[in-house]
Order: C-alpha cells, then structure tokens, then sequence
C-alpha cells in the first residue's frame, strides 16, 4: 500500500471557528493506481493533495505512506519521503529566466547534497543532462529544450512541469488540476500524456480533475470529493448521473444550477 488514509481531519485555524478542509477521510491507494479526484473549487482536493505530499498534517487520523505515518517522521524522512512523490500544481511555478532543460534540472536537486546542487548549477553532470532531455522528449518538447520558460505557451509550460517532476523520478505523481487553464483539446492531451508516462513507468497517478469526461475516459478509478468528505470511490463504469448530481449540486439554488464542467458532462451524454 502506497497510501493508507484513515479517518483523516484537517482543521484550519480562522478568526471566529476552524475551518474544517477535510473530515473523515479514509483512502487506500496502491502503489501504480492511477486515480481521478472530482469535486468543485473548495471540496479540499488540493488540502488532500498537500496531506499527501507531506507539508500538511492532518488534525486528526492518520496519512501513511508506504507503511509510515507522516505525522510521525523527522525531518529527514520527511525530506525523504518528499523527494518521492512530485507534484504538478496548477501554477507551473517555473523559473521563468531558465531555459527548458535548466528548469527540468531542478527536479533533480531535491535528491542532492548542498555541494552536489552548487555542483550541478554550475556544470550539470552528462548523466543529468541526458536524464533532463530524455524527460524532455518524453513530453514533446525536445526542441524547446534551450528556450526560456518565459517564451512558451502555456499548454507548453505546463508538460515542461511534468517534465520537472519526470526528472525528479518520483514514486507518485500527485497532479493538482494541470489542465484547469488549458482548453480542450490540451486538457486531453496533457490527460493522456500524464497517464501513458505513469502508466509506461509504473508510477501511482492522482490526479484533481476539473472535467467529468477525462475522469471517465482516462483512469481507471474516479474519486468524488464533496465538502471535505469522500462522496463516492467508483470505476468509471459506474460514474452516473445521480453521482453526479450530489457531487455537484450547490446548496441553496435550484437543482438544474450545476457546476460548468457537469453541465458539459450532462450535454456530452445528450448527444
């Protein structure tokens, strides 16, 4: 088991009460699943997210990774069990003065001494060089790799983040919304290019998913997250309209209001 979350709470301090991002969250994940995580702007996916990655903690029950409560490491396994999962957030947070290949260097510093990183800044070892523009072929952007960040697209930033995180070599490749930002046919594209590497590599993908249709289409495992709480935990076989409807339905307005995405969902299944 990769991922093991038990009953988990995560509070956060606010003026008049805590504000509760999670509550009661139990989860198991295996290592090489590839999961989808659904649910609206303020569900708690990127608080999960941050739980999972270890720079949360929860308030109350119990993350492990690979056997091992997070709450409890030092600070050295926690560095170390960092430097086993990346994450792709949906701001790429690049240097935007690096060129391509430099910024796909960085996702190697984690795993370096202090030496070892003012070593590599300078004159980046050959090996480190071919693993950075290997990462680069592998999201289609070998010919970009001399190109500052600065003068890509964003659909081209946002594979040169996954490139980062190939270079990192994680165990888990924890993906925050990548293609909120992008338009359709590269929210497929960056879909299916996150999938296939973690698939070919045999990396455990979780993925927030702001549409419907990739969920379905991609992973084999759709998670539903509503007000904190696991709504649903289904193969997509079984992602149905009434699923749906809960996940989405915001209260205190008519139940035709739906978010965007299930709106499309919804018109999709029309056709």
């Amino acid at each position: 088991m990769i991922y093991s979350l038990e009953s988990v709470t995560k509070l956060f301090p606010h003026r008049r009460e805590p504000v509760q991002a999670l509550n009661g969250v139990t989860l198991q994940v295996q290592p090489g699943e590839l999961l989808a995580l659904l649910g609206q702007s303020g569900a708690g996916k990127t608080t999960m997210f941050r739980l999972l990655n270890g720079t949360l903690r929860p308030t109350a029950g119990s993350v492990l990774f690979d056997g091992c409560d997070t709450a409890s490491l030092s600070g050295r396994e926690l560095r170390a069990m960092r430097r086993r999962v990346g994450t792709i957030y949906q701001q790429h947070n690049l240097v935007p003065s690096l060129t391509a290949l430099e910024n796909t260097l960085c996702g190697a510093l984690g795993r370096m001494s202090f030496l070892s990183t003012l070593r590599s800044v300078v004159q980046p070892a050959k090996t480190d060089l071919d693993h950075a523009a290997h990462a680069l072929e592998l999201v289609g952007l070998a010919d970009k790799r001399t190109a500052r960040a600065d003068e890509l697209s964003g659909g081209q930033q946002q594979r040169l983040a996954a490139a980062r995180v190939l270079m990192q070599s994680p165990d888990v490749i924890l993906a925050d919304e990548p293609t909120a930002s992008l338009d359709p046919e590269l929210a497929e594209t960056m879909t299916s290019l996150l999938t296939r590497l973690a698939g070919d590599h045999r990396k455990t993908l979780i993925m927030a998913v702001h549409k419907v249709d990739l969920a379905v289409r991609h992973f084999p495992r759709v998670l539903g997250l509503r007000d904190g709480r696991l709504s649903f935990d289904v193969p997509p076989s079984e992602v149905h309209r009434d699923l749906l409807d809960t996940l989405y339905a915001r209260s205190g307005r008519a139940t035709e209001e739906r978010d965007a995405d299930y709106l499309q969902y919804k018109l999709g299944c029309a056709r």
